[in-house]
């Protein structure tokens, strides 16, 4: 199913986008807004991820441009782990499995409603090179099967001038938690 914004709810997220863009040049030092918003007017269901991102806290902004794939990359860039993609578990299964006071929804799920992916630990390491992010909350990351295969799951974030990687069971949530995407456009 294609999914779209009306012309006034597009017009207005890629202002808010454009503003942040030149409000944070250090992230994206090479690029121009103008190539970004092209490609970007050019794809419908990416301005609709964008704008889920948007809406739940995620303050999306360019982080990397890809010339061998020609995309642009877009991670959440809200200094906290984004408000409305908090208190979730990790994935589907985990939140089957959770039979007592089990929670809305999971990251995962989420994650692919929204039409993004969620940040592995890579991706997670060079958004703190941008920054300091998650240093009251924590977020998800991408698990490795194995982990995740013996009822795991990693989240991270930043304290003491350090980034932590920590481990969970996968059906666990808090408050402090959310997750992290990223879009390729």
């Amino acid at each position: 199913m294609k999914k779209s914004l009306s012309k006034e709810i597009e017009l207005e997220l890629l202002s808010i986008l454009k503003v942040r863009f030149e409000n944070n040049m250090s992230r994206h030092k090479s690029l121009k807004w103008i190539d970004i918003q092209t490609k970007l007017e050019s794809d419908q269901d990416k301005i609709w991820s964008l704008n889920e991102m948007e809406l739940s806290g995620g303050e999306p902004d360019v982080v990397e441009y890809e010339k061998k794939s020609n995309e642009y990359i877009f991670f959440d860039c809200s200094a906290e782990s984004p408000k409305g993609r908090r208190s979730v578990c990790y994935d589907h299964k985990a939140l089957e499995a959770r039979k007592k006071f089990p929670p809305e929804n999971s990251a995962m799920n989420m994650a692919a409603d929204m039409g993004v992916e969620i940040l592995d630990e890579n991706q997670y390491r060079e958004l703190q090179k941008l920054g300091e992010f998650d240093t009251k909350t924590s977020s998800w990351i991408k698990t490795p099967d194995k982990i995740r295969d013996l009822g795991g799951a990693i989240f991270a974030d930043y304290r003491f001038g350090t980034i932590f990687i920590y481990h969970n069971g996968a059906d666990s949530y808090y408050a402090a938690r959310g997750f992290r995407c990223l879009l390729r456009v």
